[in-house]
């Protein structure tokens, strides 16, 4: 078991998780997350995507517990046996998603989605989506509400609500999932391996505005999203014995 005794606490703004942070750093102290050994993250899962987007280009594993509303990415909340919960720990590693995004002004935004890349419409009219698959047209046309590729670690999240699949932990899929698909209509969607590049085009930009979305980092009025995995960040994440990534994803298939 590898011990973890340098402690850097973060919390979210939550009552519950401050709390929480008082509680840790009086009994266990705290240090500079670039100097810690593990990071402990109090609040839920938007919380731990924060955390993990602050801290991508360090070393340092981060162990959630669950001081939010929703804890797929959280180990359950104690006081208790912290230090023996910390060098029991099990660890996942995952990579996340870079996107890509063009507007309509020419200009080029970039960001990291540990969850997924989505577009949406931006008006009442429906979204109309041009799909490239590693710079081959699939999909010549997708009227939908929006479209989005999901890692497995976030498969459970908004790509599920889209009725997405579930894709294990360590399958080196992607998800490639529509939402409310107007024309293909019963169009739900692709896996691909997590090599592809994808490529969205919006047709009709002027009439049906799109913008992308990268863990709640947003960009209005595109005009192309390239979306791929990126192997060059790891995110280490840290579960107790018994309830990691790949328990907690087939326990939600059999829910």
């Amino acid at each position: 078991m590898a011990q973890r005794n340098k402690i850097a606490f973060l919390a979210s703004e939550a009552e519950t998780a401050q709390t929480a942070l008082a509680v840790f750093e009086g009994r266990y102290g705290t240090c500079p997350v670039d100097q810690a050994e593990v990071i402990v993250a109090l609040g839920g899962d938007g919380f731990m995507l924060q955390v993990l987007h602050q801290t991508q280009d360090l070393p340092v594993p981060v162990y959630g517990m669950n001081r939010g509303t929703v804890g797929f990415l959280m180990n359950e909340f104690s006081q208790d046996d912290l230090l023996v919960r910390l060098a029991a720990a099990e660890e996942a590693q995952i990579n996340p998603l870079s996107m890509t995004a063009t507007c309509v002004n020419g200009t080029v935004h970039k960001a990291i989605a540990i969850n997924e890349v989505s577009l949406l419409r931006q008006g009442p009219q429906a979204a109309k989506l041009r799909i490239y698959v590693d710079d081959r047209l699939r999909m010549p046309e997708l009227a939908c509400d929006g479209a989005l590729v999901a890692t497995p670690a976030g498969s459970t999240a908004y790509n599920y609500s889209a009725h997405g699949p579930i894709l294990p932990i360590g399958s080196d899929v992607l998800a490639l999932t529509a939402m409310a698909a107007f024309r293909p209509r019963r169009w739900r969607g692709a896996l691909l391996p997590k090599s592809a590049k994808v490529r969205f085009e919006v047709m009709d930009p002027a009439k049906r505005p799109v913008m992308a979305d990268a863990d709640s980092r947003s960009v209005r009025d595109v005009v192309q999203v390239e979306i791929v995995s990126h192997p060059d960040v790891t995110h280490r994440l840290l579960f107790d014995p018994g309830h990691g990534l790949e328990e907690r994803l087939l326990q939600e298939q059999f829910v």
